[in-house]
C-alpha cells in the first residue's frame, strides 16, 4: 500500500501564496520521481512541477518563476511554493509519485487525493 497525502491547499488573493506538502508513505521501497500536476474545471490534468530521476526540476512554463518545487528525501516529502498566485492557477492540485514498492515490484504510479487551490482576482 502507498499513500500519499497532500495538504496546504486553500483560498487566496491573487498575488497571495501557498505552500503544497505531499507526505508518501506506505510502501516506498524506492522512488524515482515525484511531482506536482493540477486539473482545472473541464480541462485536462497537467504538469506544473516535477523532479527527475536525477533531481532536476522542471516547470510547465506558466509557472516558472513564481512555483518552486522542493523534496525531503529522508522524509519522503514533497513541496510546492506557489509565489504570486494568479486566478489561472485555480484548480485541484495532485501530487504524483513513480515508484517501486519493493525490490520485486514493478514501477508503478501513484496519486493523491488532491487538494483544492482557489486564486480570486
Amino acid at each position: 500500500q502507498v499513500q500519499l497525502v497532500e495538504s496546504g491547499g486553500g483560498l487566496v488573493q491573487a498575488g497571495g501564496s501557498l505552500r503544497l506538502v505531499c507526505v508518501a508513505s506506505g510502501s516506498t521501497f524506492r522512488i524515482i520521481s515525484m511531482g506536482w500536476y493540477r486539473q482545472a474545471p473541464g480541462l485536462q490534468r497537467e504538469l506544473v512541477a516535477k523532479f527527475t530521476s536525477g533531481r532536476t526540476p522542471v516547470y510547465v512554463d506558466s509557472v516558472r518563476g513564481r512555483f518552486t518545487i522542493s523534496r525531503d528525501y529522508a522524509a519522503n516529502t514533497l513541496y510546492l511554493q506557489m509565489n504570486n498566485l494568479k486566478p489561472e492557477d485555480t484548480a485541484v492540485y495532485y501530487c504524483n509519485a513513480v515508484l517501486q514498492q519493493s525490490t520485486t515490484s514493478p514501477i508503478g504510479g501513484y496519486w493523491g487525493q488532491g487538494t483544492q487551490v482557489t486564486v480570486s482576482s
